[in-house]
């Protein structure tokens, strides 16, 4: 939304103004101070789907005989695609969860890691051979992998994906991304944007990080991460791990990135032009900087905050108010050592996001347990808290 009326801004803020002076005059200060302008995502981002959408098409017509993960169209997530990025311009990242479905004569089967309590945190997908001489329409193309001789599918047909990105029976996300990777490489001249941008891969095991560099010198950093859907829902297991973590190649860990970069678009479509929510989210960011508090539990504050508080109230006059009831909450989270994960357990859940059936039984996780764990460390972030 902040992104769409960009260029009334400045018009519709001097009017604004007008009727509430003080008020207007401290969302212009806040504004100002914090560098609250939205960068120029929106563009950027139509410009890093569009070479997504070329790398894949190449990509399809290259693959299409071998035996390959099905490359599925690119989703923006993460915050530059929400419409946010608390990060200045240029140190913005681009992210895009490219969806793995099997090739003809293969099946994706995921089996969690641990049994037990939900949710499941991390996965392996197993890759089975399945049968293709039955069916509705058989591919006579194909060679079954379970009814021809090994003799025959070696000499007539292409390896199986299990001899070739998989470790063992499960699909491994290094191999993956470094035949990605190798394929960006070699793909690069024949996409429209080489005209415009140098590119360089950067380094990385389980995804593929990408630098442009214009002929003006400016950089746009991409970051593609590979994915596998559970279920239809909006859930997805993504070969990149977070944080500190670092498990073996063959695990891949549940991410909620795609029903985020959803939940974002549902509500800019419902609320009122020139919503203030995402400056909201952009002002606390900074605010936050250097304490303890993470982006991703300023972000799930905002999002229960959105279904709790009327959409209608989030028009930009009430930036200030919006801004105090995201920090009360926050410090309200902090004294109680407990802040729910907005999607296990949601009773507000938009209807719009669909989840795995287990989420909304689930017991909704504490995304501040540590605190409960650790009362030195919740004494820490109420005073650096309060500090700001």
């Amino acid at each position: 939304i902040c992104e769409m009326d960009s260029s009334r801004d400045s018009e519709s803020e001097e009017s604004e103004e007008e009727e509430q002076p003080a008020e207007m005059n401290m969302i212009w200060i806040f504004s100002k101070r914090f560098q609250l302008s939205v960068p120029k995502l929106a563009s950027r981002r139509r410009v890093v789907q569009e070479l997504l959408s070329d790398l894949l098409q190449v990509s399809h017509s290259l693959f299409s005989d071998s035996f390959f993960p099905v490359l599925e169209p690119a989703i923006g997530v993460g915050s530059a695609c929400e419409g946010w990025s608390p990060h200045k311009e240029e140190d913005i990242v681009y992210f895009m969860f490219v969806p793995l479905k099997p090739p003809p004569g293969h099946a994706f089967h995921l089996e969690p890691e641990a049994t037990g309590q939900m949710p499941q945190t991390s996965m392996r997908i197993r890759v089975e051979q399945v049968c293709t001489c039955t069916g509705k329409q058989p591919d006579q193309s194909i060679l079954c992998f379970l009814h021809h001789s090994a003799e025959e599918l070696k000499r007539n047909q292409v390896t199986s994906l299990l001899h070739t990105l998989c470790t063992g029976p499960f699909l491994d996300g290094e191999k993956i991304a470094l035949w990605f990777q190798t394929f960006v490489i070699s793909a690069w001249s024949v996409v429209p944007q080489s005209r415009h941008y140098s590119m360089k891969v950067l380094p990385s095991c389980r995804s593929c990080k990408m630098r442009l560099v214009k002929d003006s010198g400016r950089s746009l950093f991409v970051e593609i991460v590979f994915s596998v859907q559970q279920g239809d829902s909006d859930i997805f297991l993504s070969s990149q791990p977070t944080g500190a973590q670092f498990p073996p190649s063959t695990t891949w860990l549940e991410s909620y990135a795609v029903a985020e970069a959803k939940f974002f678009r549902q509500v800019a479509m419902q609320a009122p032009p020139r919503s203030c929510h995402l400056k909201c989210l952009r002002l606390c960011a900074r605010l936050l900087e250097g304490s303890g508090i993470s982006v991703y539990a300023l972000k799930t504050t905002v999002m229960h905050l959105l279904t709790l508080i009327p959409l209608s109230e989030w028009q930009h006059k009430y930036l200030l108010m919006r801004v105090d009831d995201i920090m009360h909450y926050l410090r309200c989270c902090l004294e109680e050592k407990r802040l729910k994960h907005f999607f296990f357990g949601n009773e507000d859940m938009p209807a719009e996001i669909s989840l795995p059936p287990d989420f909304q039984e689930a017991q909704p996780l504490n995304l501040f347990q540590h605190l409960v764990q650790d009362p030195a460390a919740q004494t820490k972030a109420l005073k650096e808290f309060d500090d700001l």
